[in-house]
């Protein structure tokens, strides 16, 4: 299994996830300059930006601590271009789903606020 797929499956999963935790699905992959979010949802009027990360393994640690500190300005910067964009006044919060999937065992941590703050 190439990068690529593994990580189109983590986001299929994150996917299902939110859905049957209440969130409507606004946009996946979305891409402002050449940076992007993974997936746009949004749940009791806020609008939730989740960046997912999935490894094969977790030996080195949760596949979340790629969620860098510029990893985060990114995607600040990508959703405040898509809050402005479309003229969206709620709060967002930003999330990671943190999945480890191989042939043992599918594993997924899933971090609410996860960055701290939230706009709006």
């Amino acid at each position: 299994m190439t990068q690529q797929e593994l990580g189109t499956l983590g986001e299929d999963k994150t996917a299902v996830f939110l859905q049957k935790n209440g969130h409507h699905i606004l946009e996946r992959n979305y891409r402002f300059k050449r940076y992007e979010v993974d997936i746009i949802s949004k749940k009791d009027d806020i609008i939730h930006f989740t960046e997912v990360k999935t490894r094969q393994t977790g030996l080195i640690g949760s596949p979340a601590l790629a969620v860098t500190i510029t990893k985060q300005r990114q995607i600040l910067q990508v959703a405040s271009y898509f809050m402005q964009s479309r003229q969206i006044d709620l709060p967002a919060r930003f999330n990671i789903s943190a999945i480890v999937w191989n042939s043992f065992r599918v594993e997924m941590e899933w971090i609410e606020g996860a960055f701290g703050h939230e706009i709006g």
